[in-house]
């Protein structure tokens, strides 16, 4: 019956909605995947005679403090477009065996028994994914090893660049 509306009974009342605002989403740290390494000593590993130094400083800095090492390894990500004259590249992962390479050497390494540690892979920026490896560790302290060579003068070196971004502390070892 088109045009005719039926009164609701009495009983049954209608409940206003308030005009609903949706709550300000704040971005929530991801849980680190194994609480027992929240509060750690982050530290990136590629190999390298200086981030060599900067794991020896990092085990003994989480052994004085009863912490965990979380050792960070940023895999190789390349550029599916050139530069010049297009948009923004886009950024492809590439497998990196060297990962797998580096967990097998840290695994035999001795120097590495006195200490809790696991080995975090992740692709893209250095400086952005050990900064959020860290945040999402809670770590005390981001340690990495000094760039040198003309690739480091001429881009900026990750040591510089994360010590101007971090959060908190980054000790760089030469």
């Amino acid at each position: 019956m088109a045009g005719h509306e039926f009164p609701e009974p009495a009983d049954r009342k209608r409940q206003v909605a308030e005009p609903a605002t949706p709550p300000l989403a704040e971005p929530q740290p991801r849980q680190s995947c194994d609480p027992a390494f929240r509060h750690g000593v982050v530290v990136g590993f590629d190999g390298s005679m200086s981030s060599e130094r900067a794991l020896a400083y990092a085990i003994g800095m989480a052994s004085r403090s009863g912490s965990g090492l979380i050792i960070v390894h940023v895999a190789n990500r390349l550029p599916t477009t050139v530069w010049a004259g297009c948009e923004p590249p886009v950024f492809v992962d590439v497998p990196d065996h060297r990962t797998e390479v580096l967990g097998l050497e840290l695994a035999c390494a001795e120097y590495l028994s006195e200490v809790p540690w696991i080995l975090v892979e992740r692709g893209g920026d250095i400086c952005h994914e050990l900064e959020e490896v860290g945040r999402e560790y809670e770590a005390d302290a981001i340690v990495v090893g000094s760039t040198h060579g003309i690739v480091g003068r001429i881009f900026g070196s990750v040591a510089g660049r994360l010590a101007r971004r971090a959060q908190r502390p980054v000790i760089v070892i030469p």
